[in-house]
């Protein structure tokens, strides 16, 4: 049973920063994509970043090019979100994910991920 857990979320104010981690369980860490969704309320949830396997390739939806920055140890089984020059549109409950394509290519769809975390709640205040 795969296991993903976040944490790093809480409360900032707009322009500041904060660092997500997310801690993966019960299966081998490396050769799998990793990626970061958010959702806010009231609205679906959305792609933030990915991660390839190699740690190499990167993805990021365009509303946090250039100020978040996804990186992965695959030796302590954690992935992280930097995120910075936060802004209140950011708030939202952020969620870790991976799949089982070993190997696999950087995805953006959600549906093309198979395990969850329970998510870390962000709030930026304006």
């Amino acid at each position: 049973q795969v296991q993903l857990a976040e944490s790093g979320g809480g409360l900032v104010q707009a322009g500041g920063s904060l660092r997500l981690s997310c801690a993966v369980s019960g299966r081998t860490f490396n050769g799998y994509t990793m990626g970061w969704f958010r959702q806010a309320p009231g609205k679906e949830r959305g792609f933030v970043s990915a991660i390839d396997w190699r740690g190499s390739g990167t993805l990021y939806a365009d509303s946090v090019k250039g100020r978040f920055t996804i990186s992965r140890d695959n030796a302590k089984k954690m992935v992280y979100l930097q995120m910075n020059s936060l802004k209140p549109e950011d708030t939202a409950v952020y969620y870790c994910a991976t799949n089982m394509r070993p190997l696999g290519p950087l995805v953006d769809r959600s549906g093309e991920y198979d395990y969850w975390g329970q998510g870390t709640q962000v709030n930026v205040s304006s």
